[in-house]
């Protein structure tokens, strides 16, 4: 018998992120973050490698292949630094530091990030991929290391200066000159410049790759409500289209990837995360709360199958991402050959290849993406063959090797999604999915809260502590989304209860806004403070969205005046980056212009107006039940006109403090919510 030696093991080995796990037996003597890691360098002078990467990041494993696998590289890396490995998803408020601090060093970014810190965690050189060998324009990567080793231990002036300018300019907070005196003028304005930026064949932005830009279509659309000008409807439409025709949409399990390298969606970077099919779900909601689409709704219903069968968890919880590879192979697990789909459709694969894009030579490195991105208008009448055909593929690709599933559950990215299958169960009618909502926040209360405190990260019992601001962000407004869903007046005073959590611990009251840490996290070398916009909106933005609700539906002072200063505080630094701070401009367009439905009284009348306040737009509109006046806040104008409906159920459409006269009909509701009366 040979004697197998047991495979090398880590201090990775005891962290629950399926990410650092996948380290675990790499012969790198990595260390995860935190003080022992940074006592370790500071014991043994040497600078620390900062690798920080995500489960589902193709490049990562592709370094971690080349390098962190190798015996020789690693040799290096343990004799000449002390290495850190960070899950991103995990550790967000890391991530955003130390590539902020990239950035600083003109660095474009992006994944794997690789920082070289001081022992004290300072940083003062990074990357981002190296290869193995001089390639791309990038030296070996073990050549880096030694010289970057070299640097750190022989020109020690150099690291300081380094050190402390990068620290400095990461403490900075960016000041405005502009005054940010921005209403709904300039909100068009800012609309028609995107719009003039968005491809008007493709939509998206203009070059590729192409990402869904959630926050920016919602932007859009937003303008289209308030301006009554189409043109921006049909411009975010047309992106979503293309997405859900495209490549980059799994047209036989359901689910978005991440972003197409293309400028045509055709072809994705395949990893899915929960994140952006929840804001794309939202999305495919809201625009059917105006205008039903027969193609969103298939989207949809297809979106929430592959969410319940592929990433819904035990005790509810969603799980964060698919993996883009399997068997080493990027996008193996989804492509396909012209002679595959023949064998298992037989008389059926001609005109299923016709509809999605199925050739012998296939439209990627040689396979076929499926898509419907050339057959507009040609699968009228088909569409239930053509279901029938993917239900044969779908259970064909169930065989093969499957992608890596992070099976973390992380607040923020849950809460998103919790709000999204809200506002889609309302605007499908789909109630079953508002039962996914309720199961799902009610595992981040039961599993990831201590009190009225949430943490980030679960998985196998083991819970990241404290949480981030964008995971009370999230689930405060999946709480509101509740609320207003359902009248459960338990969710409306669950949101309370975190708000003033958030208010406690993560409020800055020197400059406005919010941290992302919390005041009893572990120190890290600066607070991190950033008020952009990133793959999910920032919490800041989302916070402002949650204030302006809360202010209407509980009356409470205290969050009305929580919404102007932060609006005050940060409205300069939207006016001059637009773009950056499109989700606190899209809370400020539902102070502005949305309007508040309240429905009084009950019975079957009030529940049907109830009904038709919540198919409207859940972004311009804030829906409230008051079966009785008990449940309006106490200086309510609603309390006035009451008298006037006669006891009888009837709705107010409300906007600041005017209210409508009594609406006794569904379609007179209708009417009042959509028209657009704020031009100022």
């Amino acid at each position: 018998m040979t004697d197998h030696a047991a495979p090398h093991t880590n201090r990775l080995a005891g962290e629950t992120s399926p990410y650092l796990l996948q380290h675990c037996h790499n012969p790198v003597d990595w260390w995860p973050w935190g003080p022992d890691a940074l006592a370790e360098a500071q014991r043994s002078a040497r600078p620390i490698l900062l690798s920080v990467g995500y489960a589902a990041c193709h490049w990562c494993h592709v370094m971690a292949h080349e390098s962190f696998e190798d015996e020789a590289t690693a040799a290096v890396m343990n004799e000449l630094f002390v290495n850190i490995k960070v899950d991103r998803e995990e550790r967000p408020d890391i991530d955003q530091i130390y590539m902020s601090a990239l950035h600083h060093l003109g660095e474009q970014g992006g994944w794997p990030l690789t920082m070289f810190l001081a022992p004290d965690g300072q940083p003062f050189w990074g990357g981002t991929y190296f290869p193995d060998q001089p390639r791309f324009g990038r030296p070996a990567f073990t050549d880096l290391l030694r010289e970057v080793a070299r640097v750190f231990r022989d020109e020690p002036d150099k690291i300081a200066q380094n050190r402390s300018a990068l620290v400095a300019r990461l403490a900075q907070r960016a000041r405005a000159s502009n005054p940010g005196n921005i209403g709904v003028a300039e909100l068009d304005k800012g609309a028609a410049s995107i719009a003039r930026a968005t491809d008007p064949a493709h939509g998206g932005l203009r070059g590729a790759p192409k990402f869904p830009q959630c926050a920016m279509l919602e932007y859009l659309w937003r303008a289209g409500a308030r301006s009554g000008d189409s043109r921006f409807f049909a411009t975010a439409n047309l992106t979503l289209t293309q997405m859900s025709e495209g490549g980059i949409y799994d047209h036989l399990g359901g689910g978005y990837a991440r972003y197409s390298v293309d400028e045509r969606w055709l072809v994705p970077h395949f990893e899915k995360m929960l994140y952006d099919n929840a804001q794309i779900l939202d999305l495919l909601a809201l625009e059917q709360q105006r205008i039903a689409t027969p193609l969103y709704a298939r989207r949809a219903e297809e979106t929430v199958g592959w969410l319940m069968r592929e990433m819904q968890l035990p005790g509810g919880g969603f799980a964060s991402s698919l993996d883009a590879d399997s068997e080493g192979e990027e996008g193996k697990f989804y492509v396909w050959s012209a002679s595959e789909v023949a064998a298992l459709l037989g008389p059926d694969a001609a005109e299923f290849a016709a509809i999605y894009d199925v050739t012998p030579d296939g439209n990627f490195e040689g396979h076929n993406i499926l898509n419907r991105l050339n057959s507009a208008g040609q699968a009228e009448g088909k569409e239930a063959h053509l279901a029938a055909s993917r239900n044969v593929l779908l259970e064909a690709r169930s065989k093969r090797v499957r992608p890596g599933l992070d099976d973390k559950v992380l607040a923020d990215w849950n809460g998103l999604m919790i709000a999204a299958l809200v506002h889609a169960a309302d605007a499908f009618e789909r109630p079953h999915w508002r039962d996914l909502a309720d199961a799902a926040s009610r595992f981040v209360v039961r599993e990831m809260s201590r009190g009225d405190r949430v943490g980030h990260s679960w998985r196998e019992g083991r819970l990241t502590w404290p949480g981030l601001a964008s995971d009370y962000a999230a689930m405060i407004r999946a709480a509101l989304a509740l609320f207003e869903s359902t009248g459960g007046s338990d969710w409306l005073a669950q949101a309370v209860r975190w708000q003033e959590a958030l208010e406690t611990h993560y409020a800055d009251p020197d400059h406005g806004g919010y941290y992302l840490t919390a005041d009893d996290a572990e120190g890290l070398i600066v607070r991190p403070h950033s008020t952009i916009d990133d793959a999910i909106p920032n919490h800041n933005g989302l916070i402002a969205q949650n204030l302006v609700r809360l202010a209407v539906l509980t009356g409470d002072p205290r969050w009305a005046a929580r919404r102007d200063a932060l609006f005050a505080a940060l409205l300069p630094a939207a006016a001059e980056n637009v773009f950056g701070h499109l989700s606190l401009l899209n809370g400020l367009d539902l102070h502005l212009a949305g309007a508040e439905i309240v429905v009084a009284g009950s019975g079957d009348r009030a529940k049907a107006l109830l009904a038709a306040a919540r198919q409207l737009p859940h972004a311009t509109v804030i829906v409230l039940h008051a079966p009785d006046t008990a449940a309006l806040p106490a200086d309510h104008p609603v309390r006035d006109k009451l008298a006037s409906a006669a006891g009888a159920a009837a709705a107010f459409v409300c906007r600041g403090q005017t209210c409508s006269l009594p609406v006794t009909t569904v379609e007179k509701l209708a009417e009042l919510a959509r028209v657009n009366v704020v031009k100022s």
